[in-house]
Order: C-alpha cells, then structure tokens, then sequence
C-alpha cells in the first residue's frame, strides 16, 4: 500500500505527530499539517475537529504497554522477573520513543493528554505490584512504593528516551538494588 492509499486519518496523525514533535504543537498550524499530509485543509477538521483532538487521538497511538506476568515472572527472584518485564516494556515502547516524548512535553498544557498519561501510569504500576507479588508471594517489604519507585524510573527512561543513550546499565543497576531490598526481611 502506498502512502497515498494509506486511509486520510492516519495520513493527518503520521503527519501530526511529525510535526508536532519537530515544530511543538503550539508552532504547528492545521494548514502544515494537512500539506504533509497530501490532503485538504477541511479533511483535518472532518476528523479532528479541534487541533487539541489531534494531540488526545495520539495518545491511542501509544502501544499497549499490558506485558502478561506468567511471560516474565520467575518465581523466587524478583530481579530476574523485573528485568524481564523492563525489557518487554521496553520492546512495546521503544518504538514510540518520539511519540512518548512529545506527548510528555504537551501534558502541561493539554489535560486530557494528561489523563491518559497518569492512566498508563497507573497501568504500569499495577503492572509491576502483580509482578513483584508473583515472584515473591510472601514479601513484607512495601510493595507499593516500590512499584511507584520502578515506575517513575520506567517513564522517565521513555519520557527522554530520544535524548538519552540507552540507560540500560543505570535501569539495571536501579532494577538490582530495588529487587536486594524487597528480598531483604523486615
């Protein structure tokens, strides 16, 4: 399928996304937008009839960030099963480094944006409570403010991801260090 055939929609995100993340999306009229896109001005509108419901339709772009337990869980070693789940989350977001980024930067000024940032947020940090409780079903340590902790440095990572080099090393480091103090008994 050629660029052209790709349905108008998706063409008007692709080009939305691009220029938001080179211009910002203040900088970015709808009439740019719609040139990148190859189609009319009004078809822009059709779609999104504000420019803010561009913003809000990118953040559905966002992949699925859901990674099962049972695929990273290994039971008794809570470090092996961080890791791994840092590393699936890491594949599903990896390839939206550009779109992470740019959505952090207009949550200030977008609320909506902001809603569904702190719902993934949200998402992420059940995510690593259930995976800390698998692999260490009798831990007494605070869970939840480990899975706080974890997540904050997942989404800082993926929030800067285009301007860092790969943090592999400080997340692994971060990873191994929260893992020795949940295994520790309290």
């Amino acid at each position: 399928m050629t660029d052209d055939e790709r349905p108008a929609r998706e063409r008007i995100l692709d080009a939305a996304e691009t220029l938001f993340a080179e211009a910002g999306f203040e900088a970015t009229p709808t009439s740019r937008i719609a040139d990148r896109a190859g189609v009319p001005k009004g078809l822009v509108h059709y779609y999104f009839a504000r420019k803010p419901d561009l913003l809000e339709a990118l953040v559905d772009r966002l992949p699925d960030e859901r990674v099962a337990p049972a695929d990273v869980v290994v039971p008794g070693d809570v470090t092996e099963s961080l890791h791994r789940l840092v590393a699936g989350l890491d594949a599903s977001l990896g390839s939206s480094a550009l779109l992470s980024h740019l959505l952090w930067r207009e949550a200030d000024t977008h609320p909506a944006v902001l809603d569904a940032l702190h719902a993934r947020f949200d998402l992420l940090v059940e995510q690593i409570r259930d995976v800390i409780a698998a692999a260490l079903p009798r831990c007494d340590a605070d869970v939840d403010s480990a899975a706080h902790l974890l997540a904050s440095a997942v989404s800082y990572r993926h929030s800067v991801a285009r301007h860092v080099d790969d943090g592999a090393a400080a997340i692994r480091r971060e990873l191994t260090f929260l893992a020795s103090a949940l295994e520790r008994p309290h």
